[in-house]
Order: C-alpha cells, then structure tokens, then sequence
C-alpha cells in the first residue's frame, strides 16, 4: 500500500507543489462550505421570521443567541471529533462519517416541522465536530516539519473553499428568503451530498495516509466506547425530539446546556492534554505557550461569530439594500466574507513565505485582534449614524468585513498550523480541536452577549465596546511577542527589518 510519501506531486496548476489527492480534498471541502454556509446566512433570519412567514418566531435577542450557541457547538464538537479520529476512526473515516452527518442534518432541517431545527442541528453539529479536525490534519500531513509550507498550504486551501462559500449565501438565501426557507436548508444537503460523492471517487489517491487511527484503543476499550456513545447520542436525539414536539424544551435550556459546557470544558481539556504521558517539559512550555494565544483567539471568535446575528440585522434594518429599485437579499451579504478571502488570501500566502520568522505567529495573532477590533469600531461609527433612523450605506458593512478577513487570514489557517506543529505524535487531532474549543468559547460568549444588541445595550455602544476590547487585547499580545516565540519555537534567528 502506499503512503503519503510516495504520492506523486502536481508540478503546475492551481495545487502546485501539493500532493495529487489534495484536489479530491478541496472539491470535499468545498462543498461542505457551501452547506455550512449556506446554513449561517439562513440560520438566524429563519430563526427570527415570523411563524405565519414560515420562520421559527424567536425574538431577535433569542435567535441570535441560538446562532451564537449553534457556531460555539461546531467549533466544541471538533474536541471529541477529533480524539475519535486520534484514537478510535483514523481521519479518513472521520472525513466520511462527519460528511454523512452533515448531510443527514441539513435534510432533516428541510422537513417543515417545528422539531426539525433542534434535531437537524445536532447531526450538523456531530458532523462537522467529526469532519473539520480530520481534513485539517490531512491537509498539512505533508508539511508538518515545514512552517512557511504548512502554513502557505493552509492558506491556499482555506482560500480555494470559499469559491463554493461565495456561491452558497447567493443560491440557498435566495431559496430561503425568496421561495420557503426549508427548501433553502434542502439546497445545503445536496452540496454536501455532491461532496461525499467526489471524496468517494477520489479516495483511492491517498494510499494508507489516515486509514488508520494515530494512537488506536485497545479493542475492548473501542467496544465500550462505541456502545456508550450510541447510546448517548440516541438519549440525547430522543430528548430533543420529544422536548421539541411537546413544547417543553426551549432557547433557553439549550443556551444553559452549552454554557455550562463551555465554562468547564477548557479547564478540564487542558488539564487532560497536560497530564499525556508523552509530553516533555518543553511540549507542556509550548502548551502553556499556545493556550495563551488561543484565550486571546476566543476574543477573535466572539466578535466573528456574530457576523450571521448581529451584523445581519444591522444588515436587514439599518443598511440601504435597494440596487436599482432592487433590494438585496440581507443572506447575500454574507458571500462578502469568502469573497474578500479569494481576493487576499493568495497575497497573504505569498506574505507568510516572504516574511519568513520576522512576522511569525504571535505577531498575525495580534494583528488579527487589531483588525477585528478596527472592524467593529467601524461599526460604531455606522451604527451612530443610523441612530436617528437613517439607511446606511453598505459600504460600511462591506468594509468592516473586509477588515475582519485580513484578521482571519492572519489567525485562522496560521493557528490550526501551529497546532499541528506543537502537538505531540500521534496527538495532532486532539490539538487541532483545542484550536476550535477556544473558537467555541468565543463564539458561545459572543452568542449570549448578542442579546444585549437586541435591547439591552444601544447598538452604537455595543460595537464601541467589544471594539475596544479586542484591540486592547491584541495589544496585550503584541506586547507578549518575545515569551510567546520563545516558548512556541518560534523566536527569530533573524533581526526584524
């Protein structure tokens, strides 16, 4: 059988330099962005539609909550998803598996029942908890004792997914807001069962590369896991079906459940990961290194987040929508992010090579908390202005997401690197998830705290505040730069121009 050594690498062409199964790689991903996608541009507006418009009829406050609470839980279910393909699935069977779940919810959401949105959300959010930590680690599989390529390869990857990520907003928001919004969760499960099928076809390129799980369980440990955790995923789909269909279950127990998860969660995953008998003094150094930068990330992820929630009604009420006597979509906005990324993520690939070590890892960290920050000052000032009941202009939104994928580019693809470089053998997923449980403590945060732009809180105060945090933060980091390289491995060899 061959390995990922022995695979030939494309000479030319858009993956140049990479090996030839990484196209059946970004095809997969490139649908599941399409459904993930297209469900964050739906997800809150249907949740917030009225009921005798075929919505869900949460109030504004509460369905940006669940927005919030749904992007923490894909970024928390990355954690055990990515132990299983460590330890129990190996990643390619991860990738399958997460695909089908992924698949599987987004048609149960197109059923025009009341209990579909609970249920269809728990298989999407299993899935992409089982999917996203595995094609990661397939990705930079064969660049894990090279910096600049890894991350360069990161990046050519993040940007070649948002081609179906620009599209998806555009096709399921028109079906959505347009025709019936179920048939817009409808459209989403057929983009990823379209990528199960090209992964499918393409599976043969890989030879053994994650055929097999890195650190396996003993088999009697595997038997009892894989009972306890049927039966709990069972428990917990049985309980949300009957609290749904009765009334009984509501926004609210959902939004305690998972905070309480995420106030325990990272202590205890972080103490787990410190207590592997294979790390040395200088792996827990690089740990305690990481964690640092990723509590900084979690502020990154709380103002991202709400991008589908708050900054969707500020999209839909206090933006100019009306082209040639036409209103846009508020959904369409949402392309603006994959949009901005296909424009500048080449250039920001080409950046990471050129700078070498002199603009290493804690420095993008900080500047992405900057950037982010700048986005949401921006806002304030826009917000200011609609004060008095006056349209803005787009391109006060288009701006402030502009902004705030320069500071994606500068953190997302460059902190699952690292992770993948301080992560021990054989322990590369279970870091990977670390990545996404500090994503989905910001985003489950900024969740809760999007309620405050609903009423408690003006929205020209609301941006200034979270603004001003995260600029304050990434300065914080940036001041921290010399103890950061030195402990991640990354301390310059070369005097900064």
């Amino acid at each position: 059988m061959a390995t990922v050594l022995d695979r030939p690498v494309r000479r030319g062409g858009l993956f140049r330099g990479q090996p030839a199964w990484f196209s059946t790689l970004f095809w997969m991903d490139m649908w599941e962005r399409f459904s993930f996608y297209g469900m964050t541009a739906i997800l809150y507006l249907y949740a917030s539609a009225p009921v005798a418009d075929g919505g869900f009829g949460l109030a504004p406050g509460s369905a940006a909550a669940l927005f919030g609470t749904y992007m923490s839980l894909i970024f928390l279910a990355a954690l055990p998803g990515g132990w299983l393909a460590d330890r129990v699935l190996g990643t390619r069977r991860a990738v399958v598996l997460g695909g089908l779940g992924i698949a599987a919810g987004h048609a149960v959401l197109s059923l025009p029942v009341s209990w579909s949105l609970y249920v269809g959300l728990l298989f999407v959010i299993v899935g992409t908890g089982l999917l996203k930590p595995a094609m990661a680690s397939l990705v930079t599989s064969p660049h894990r004792d090279d910096d600049r390529r890894r991350e360069a390869a990161m990046s050519i990857f993040y940007m070649s997914i948002q081609l179906s990520a620009l599209l998806a907003p555009v096709i399921v928001g028109v079906l959505a807001e347009r025709v019936a919004w179920h048939l817009g969760f409808g459209a989403a499960a057929v983009g990823m069962t379209a990528g199960l099928i090209v992964y499918a076809f393409g599976a043969r390129r890989f030879g053994d590369l994650g055929l097999r799980p890195a650190a396996p369980l003993p088999p009697d440990r595997r038997r009892v896991l894989g009972r306890r955790t049927g039966s709990a995923l069972g428990v917990a789909g049985l309980l949300i079906l009957m609290g749904t269909a009765t009334g009984v279950m509501r926004i609210e127990h959902v939004l305690m459940a998972s905070g309480l998860l995420l106030l325990v969660l990272p202590v205890g995953y972080i103490l787990s990961l410190r207590r592997i008998p294979a790390l040395t003094a200088e792996d827990r150094g690089r740990l305690s290194a990481y964690v640092v930068l990723l509590l900084g990330s979690s502020v990154f992820w709380l103002l991202y987040a709400q991008g589908g929630s708050v900054l969707a009604m500020f999209a839909k009420e206090h933006t100019d929508r009306v082209v040639l006597g036409w209103t846009v979509p508020v959904s369409w906005f949402q392309s603006a992010h994959p949009f901005f990324i296909l424009v500048l993520a080449p250039l920001f690939a080409t950046l990471w090579l050129r700078s070498g070590r002199r603009v290493d890892v804690p420095v993008k960290f900080a500047g992405a908390l900057v950037c982010i920050g700048a986005s949401w000052l921006l806002l304030a000032v826009a917000a200011g202005l609609a004060a008095g009941g006056e349209l803005v202009s787009p391109w006060w939104l288009l701006t402030a997401f502009l902004l705030q994928v320069c500071g994606e580019l500068a953190l997302a693809p460059v902190g699952l690197s690292l992770a993948v470089k301080v992560a021990p053998a054989g322990y590369t997923n279970q870091y990977l998830g670390l990545f996404w449980l500090f994503a989905a403590v910001g985003a489950g945060l900024g969740g809760q705290l999007a309620q405050l732009a609903a009423g408690a809180l003006a929205l020209p105060a609301y941006f200034l505040l979270f603004g001003v945090l995260a600029t304050a933060v990434g300065a914080v980091l940036a001041g921290c730069v010399g103890w950061l390289r030195s402990r991640v491995g990354d301390e310059s060899t070369t005097p900064a121009i």
